[in-house]
């Protein structure tokens, strides 16, 4: 216990180990819901539903440990929501890209970040982001998700006339999934922790008792991660098309590592004076090795996790919290029946509801700035109405460098902003095929 505490420096924190325990408990029954969401999306790539399984598992242990340990910080990982849809919906059903080439841009974006990490471009790269934009990639990707989430549950389907129109709305699954969305929303608004995995088991339990879906069992052996353990595909990698893929897996992961991590350091009381997060560098740096040993055990890029936050208001303020999640994510290994017993409508809600905590990043754009908010709401509508993450950013900052432009305000866009519109200027008119 001596040891535990100096480690972490627990005193120093205010804080203690039983205290660090239970906010790790808190966190893992936030986030946990990635366990049963991960594999049901990145399975529709053709990947062995077990195998992402256990990588997801593992890779979200690793991450967290290798954060507790290296940067001390009560900051979880896992594979990030909007990440693992725009690696299965946008790369590889939208531009058929083969899902261990896509694991390999995943692999190279990790490299990239990890050397970024290591240097000032980082920095460079998020000070040269327009803020508006940065709120509208969080809020588009919310909305990506709800649809998602929709399309899964039956609520929305497709139609030749209006392209999207009501599912069946008397259907069982339908009808389970917006009663699994409510439940969350009700048990979130009682600060009940686990209001996600709670849900999902609920609609699972209801989806067998009506048959719906077939009981596995509660515990069991491990699969197999052979099916997708280093299967990175990198001889095909190296195209326009997919130069353009790894870029957007960096930018996505940037922002949303950097934006959460900051984030949730700061209702820890771990930022400093001037409001910055010491050992930053530390914490990317550990975020980005866990993006390229997930792509090697088979998952989409892993990510800092705001859920975190539910940890911190637990009291949870050093590196054995994380720790702790990690400890309960190989845990979950051995209950493989129970996750693979999950309906697709069951796990719906969590995206719906994932989307409604992303688009509260609206409320930071200035709407009152055409210049501002133009660009922002063409991120948002683009990457839903493309069904595609990439082409919302790039519609984002071309519009942006244009209206800026136009509107006598050239020299409000940064040198980094110009520089990224022209590049997915350039990827559109010579290589969008």
């Amino acid at each position: 216990m001596d040891f535990i505490n100096r480690f972490f420096k627990i005193p120093q924190a205010d804080s203690s180990i039983r205290v660090e325990l239970l906010a790790g408990l808190t966190t893992f029954l936030a986030m946990s819901y990635i366990v049963f969401v991960n594999p049901s999306i990145l399975s529709e790539t053709g990947m062995d539903w077990g195998a992402v399984f256990v990588a997801t598992c593992i890779a979200s242990a690793f991450g967290c440990i290798l954060m507790g340990v290296v940067a001390n910080y009560p900051i979880a990982l896992a594979p990030g929501m909007g990440l693992n849809a725009y690696f299965t919906y946008t790369v590889c059903l939208g531009m058929g890209v083969p899902w261990q080439v896509a694991l390999a841009a995943v692999c190279v974006s990790g490299i990239v970040f990890v050397i970024f990490s290591l240097t000032g471009v980082r920095k460079a790269i998020i000070d040269g982001i327009p803020q508006s934009l940065k709120f509208a990639i969080v809020a588009g990707i919310g909305l990506f998700l709800t649809l998602i989430g929709m399309k899964s549950a039956g609520i929305v389907v497709d139609n030749p006339a209006t392209l999207v129109a009501l599912g069946d709305i008397k259907s069982p699954s339908v009808l389970l999934s917006l009663l699994g969305f409510f439940i969350i929303v009700a048990l979130d608004h009682f600060r009940i922790r686990g209001a996600i995995i709670i849900s999902i088991l609920v609609l699972t339990v209801l989806s067998i008792i009506f048959g719906l879906s077939e009981f596995k069992g509660i515990v069991g052996e491990i699969p197999a991660i052979a099916p997708t353990l280093m299967q990175m595909d990198f001889k095909s990698l190296f195209t326009a098309e997919l130069l353009s893929v790894i870029f957007v897996f960096f930018l996505v992961d940037l922002f949303d590592s950097t934006g959460t991590m900051i984030g949730v350091a700061h209702r820890a009381g771990l930022l400093d004076k001037q409001g910055n997060l010491p050992h930053l560098n530390k914490a990317l740096l550990a975020d980005s090795t866990a993006i390229v040993a997930g792509s090697a055990l088979g998952t989409s890029s892993v990510t800092a996790y705001v859920e975190s936050a539910a940890g911190v208001a637990a009291g949870g303020k050093t590196g054995l919290t994380a720790i702790v999640v990690g400890l309960l994510f190989l845990a979950a290994l051995w209950f493989s029946p129970l996750v693979a017993s999950v309906p697709a409508f069951a796990t719906a809600p969590a995206l719906i509801f994932v989307g409604i905590l992303m688009m509260k990043s609206c409320l930071e754009i200035d709407w009152n700035d055409l210049t501002e908010a133009a660009p922002a709401f063409f991120t948002i509508t683009f990457m839903p109405f493309t069904y595609s993450i990439a082409n919302g950013i790039a519609i984002g900052f071309i519009s942006y460098a244009i209206v800026k432009a136009l509107c006598g305000k050239a020299k409000e866009v940064s040198i980094m902003a110009w520089i990224i519109a022209a590049l997915w200027v350039i990827k559109f008119w010579f290589f969008n095929n």
